[in-house]
């Protein structure tokens, strides 16, 4: 017959023997990594919905998440070690001294690092901005911690290290709804100058991108050597400006044209002052050098160039 009794005394002593040998630190530690990783989920959840709620911008987001999830793993490590027995102080130091070879090494990259963090968090600009920096402008594609994509109006991908973004000057264009225009019309000292204002306004309030708020404005601006020139300003939506800059440059000369308003431009005048008669030539032939004269009348040239306007035309 089965001895229930000898079974009994086995299975107690297993558990006696494992007890003894750290199997009840093992099941603890096995505990708490199960725990770990079930707070770990939990955790994250309640940060996705406060940041969702708190309308942080998708890069900001997925940065929050990644330094959260790093953190909880890392913590869940150094109980896991601890729970074992294992003194923490040694990790802690190897964590430590793994890290500094690591700053040392990638000081550039994370240079950009923390000014990709600064980018997201500060938001100078977004996707979809027009910015300029150091003289590369562009629409911006992506920002990423690292650095940033910018495609530029020829089509051109442009990546910028969020370092170099911080320690240049920045220019966005798409940070306010309305761009002004500027622009400088060239015009004769002939003109009528209420007449020109007249025209020009009329030309300008006419495009139906220009806004009536803030109106538009033509002022006489200065006097140049060879042409009065006036200020126009006119307001736009900051997505239209290029469009409307172009269409306005267009229609004012077309308009200038129609009213026969002069636009100063380079002039070459010559003139024939009088006949003179030429000394005689000879020629000398190759064949038998054999020479001949021909008398030959030429004519006095005088040229004079107008006084104009250097640069010309509407700026």
């Amino acid at each position: 017959m089965f001895d229930w009794s000898t079974m009994g005394a086995e299975i107690k002593a297993f558990f006696i023997n494992f007890s003894t040998n750290g199997g009840l630190k093992l099941m603890e530690t096995l505990m708490i990594f199960v725990v770990g990783i079930l707070l770990i989920k939990i955790i994250k959840i309640i940060a996705q919905k406060i940041i969702y709620k708190s309308r942080l911008d998708n890069s900001a987001g997925s940065f929050v998440m990644s330094v959260i999830s790093a953190v909880l793993i890392i913590a869940l490590f150094i109980v896991i070690i601890s729970s074992l027995g294992f003194s923490t102080a040694g990790i802690i130091a190897a964590f430590s001294a793994c890290a500094l070879a690591i700053v040392l090494a990638l000081q550039d990259s994370l240079a950009s690092l923390a000014n990709g963090v600064i980018i997201i968090f500060t938001k100078p600009f977004k996707a979809g901005d027009h910015i300029e920096i150091n003289g590369l402008d562009g629409i911006v594609k992506s920002i990423r911690l690292f650095n940033t994509k910018i495609l530029s109006y020829e089509n051109v991908e442009l990546v910028i290290p969020n370092s170099d973004i911080l320690k240049s000057n920045l220019i966005n264009y798409s940070s306010m709804p309305l761009r002004r225009i500027n622009l400088k019309v060239p015009v004769s000292y002939d003109s009528d100058v209420a007449q020109v204002k007249k025209v020009l306004l009329k030309c300008i309030e006419s495009n139906h991108n220009v806004v009536s708020i803030p109106a538009p404005m033509v002022k006489l601006n200065e006097y140049d050597s060879s042409s009065i020139n006036f200020s126009c300003r006119a307001w736009t939506k900051s997505d239209l400006y290029f469009d409307v800059r172009f269409e306005l440059i267009e229609s004012i000369f077309l308009t200038l044209k129609k009213y026969d308003i002069e636009i100063p431009y380079n002039k070459l005048d010559v003139k024939i002052l009088n006949d003179v008669p030429v000394k005689k030539q000879t020629v000398r032939k190759d064949v038998g050098l054999e020479e001949s004269t021909a008398d030959a009348k030429g004519k006095t040239i005088r040229v004079s160039t107008s006084a104009s306007n250097k640069k010309g035309g509407i700026k």
